[in-house]
């Protein structure tokens, strides 16, 4: 059962769409394990056509972890959690009605760069290229002692997760999302009163670089795909989008949110994580008895200031279906557990400071400040 927001969000004023794109980063991506190249005449264009100059035609597979990092010393893609959380039973009850359950962590773009410290760490270089949010250290050597307590482009100065995603292109130009991205954090599981917070250090992949239309299409995580003005559930870059400057290219997508409690990142960085499933014979979610502990459900709510001519318009891993992100937990823990306790179990729909507007007498989780009274 996939959870859908409420209408759209304003978009971005017209000077939104007048911001330089970046020019586009030349690299190329080393022959290695899991990876493999394309053909010169692979399309890699969002609509068939060539790569920009200068960026090499690469496949990038989604490989298993084969070298050692920090938090995995051994290098076998297996990180432990500490203290591992057994003796869970996944939660089958119902709830009081609450047609929300979530909050919003609003994070600005920090840097783009060719890293992927969850699929490729300690490797410079060895990724497509992501556009990284909140945490602005984020780079291929980071780990969770690098990324804690670090400086973050989240309003809450308590978020230093790191979030990226593909790099978007029009031509040989990288367009940025402008301004605080919504990152939705839900309650997946129909019994909202049975999600906790993120462990410190959790790690994982949504989507896949490698996937084809139709596997974006049926991914769990699918919301309403690409969209802009009017068009809606697309599983790649519409062609076109009306040229106007309330208009920009739209993407949601939401990650599992059911954990094993054993591991912060496995070596396909999923396994860790599933999807929550039907209840039998109702319309509930719960978790699967192998990943019974609920966690928040974060959902991806990108927007680029980007219209018109869409032709050119394509993602640093390929076409627009290849879309995928990559969520690294570095909350302050007594921060994250207080939005999630108050806005998640509590039944809320709060904003960036944890208040609901719909339900002022509950009050805020932050101060004006987005810090912790």
């Amino acid at each position: 059962m996939r959870i859908r927001g409420r209408t759209l969000s304003a978009l971005l004023l017209a000077t939104a769409l007048g911001v330089s794109a970046l020019t586009v980063d030349t690299y190329t991506a080393a022959t290695a394990r899991g990876e493999s190249r394309t053909s010169a005449s692979a399309p890699v264009s969002a609509h068939g056509g060539g790569h920009p100059a200068g960026v090499s035609p690469v496949a990038h597979v989604m490989a298993a972890s084969t070298q050692a990092s920090g938090d995995d010393p051994d290098g076998d893609g297996y990180i432990p959690a500490v203290p591992q959380v057994t003796g869970v039973t996944p939660s089958t009850a119902t709830p009081p009605p609450a047609y929300h359950h979530e909050f919003q962590a609003g994070c600005s773009v920090t840097h783009t760069a060719p890293d992927d410290p969850i699929v490729y760490p300690g490797q410079f270089g060895k990724s497509h290229d992501h556009t990284f949010m909140g945490n602005t250290s984020t780079n291929a050597a980071s780990t969770t002692g690098s990324l804690y307590g670090g400086h973050t482009t989240c309003k809450a100065p308590a978020d230093a997760s790191a979030y990226w995603m593909p790099s978007l292109y029009k031509g040989d130009q990288k367009i940025l999302p402008v301004g605080p991205q919504v990152i939705y954090y839900k309650a997946g599981v129909t019994d909202y009163r049975s999600v906790r917070p993120f462990p410190k250090g959790l790690r994982f992949v949504v989507g896949n670089p490698m996937q084809s239309a139709q596997e974006f299409r049926a991914h769990k995580g699918f919301v309403e795909g690409w969209e802009c003005g009017d068009s809606f559930f697309n599983t790649d870059i519409p062609a076109s989008c009306p040229s106007r400057p309330d208009v920009q290219l739209n993407l949601r997508m939401q990650a599992p949110s059911c954990w094993n409690g054993l591991y912060l990142d496995t070596p396909d960085h999923k396994s860790h994580m599933a999807y929550p499933v039907v209840k039998p014979g109702t319309n509930d979610n719960m978790c699967p008895a192998s990943h019974p502990v609920a966690l928040p459900m974060i959902e991806f709510k990108m927007a680029w200031p980007v219209n018109g001519d869409m032709s050119q318009v394509r993602l640093a891993s390929g076409r627009g279906y290849s879309f995928h992100y990559d969520f690294f937990n570095a909350w302050e823990e007594r921060t994250l557990k207080a939005l999630v306790d108050h806005c998640v179990v509590g039944g809320l729909q709060c904003d960036t400071r944890g208040f609901d507007l719909y339900r002022p007498e509950r009050g805020a989780v932050l101060n004006a400040d987005h810090r912790l009274p």
